[in-house]
């Protein structure tokens, strides 16, 4: 839960411990230890979208240029996970250095919290249910398939990072005057509406 609130814990490490000890001893039920894991995961993104909403975006609007977050990239975050939110929210669980974040993220981009309660709810149950279950299946196995799957695991995470960044460096001014031009048009709407 603080994990996905947005401390950068170990998780999952804390999940496969708690998977492998209940396989090894079976003084722990499996089913409460997912249960805990998947709830923690759906509790703590809830609470850190929540915080998010109320204090990201003013903070971002404030201190992102120290970090290069220009207001058009700012602008270029809401429209991203306005049409690309529930991706992000599901596969950012499965991300380590993400997932601490994209609940925030998701709140102060402004995210409909609907949408991101259901795609929340979606990856914490694959990620979190899916890490108990298979771990306290696997039993000892783990340790021997851990080692060289984090590392197949990590280099598919590093070249998928690369990848999204490389893309969104070339794509970065097509998509902010894509972001422009629906922000200009949603304005134009409510101004329509107002008069």
């Amino acid at each position: 839960m603080l994990e996905s609130m947005g401390l950068p814990l170990p998780a999952e490490t804390l999940i496969i411990s708690a998977s492998v000890y209940c396989a090894a001893t079976h003084r722990l039920d499996i089913r409460w230890v997912a249960l805990a894991a998947v709830m923690g995961a759906v509790i703590g993104d809830n609470i850190g979208y929540m915080i998010g909403r109320r204090v990201g975006l003013p903070l971002l609007q404030k201190y992102g240029s120290r970090i290069k977050l220009t207001p058009q990239r700012l602008l270029l975050g809401r429209f991203l996970f306005r049409h690309h939110g529930s991706g992000i929210v599901f596969f950012g669980r499965f991300i380590a250095l993400l997932r601490v974040f994209v609940a925030l993220l998701a709140g102060a981009n402004h995210m409909p919290w609907p949408r991101f309660m259901i795609f929340n709810a979606l990856g914490g149950l694959c990620w979190a249910g899916g890490y108990a279950t298979g771990a306290y299946y696997l039993g000892r196995k783990v340790t021997e398939v851990s080692g060289p799957a984090s590392i197949g695991l990590g280099i598919a995470v590093a070249a998928g990072l690369v990848a999204s960044a490389v893309f969104l460096r070339r794509n970065e001014q097509r998509l902010t005057a894509q972001a422009l031009r629906e922000a200009e048009a949603e304005n134009a709407a409510g101004g329509t509406q107002a008069a």
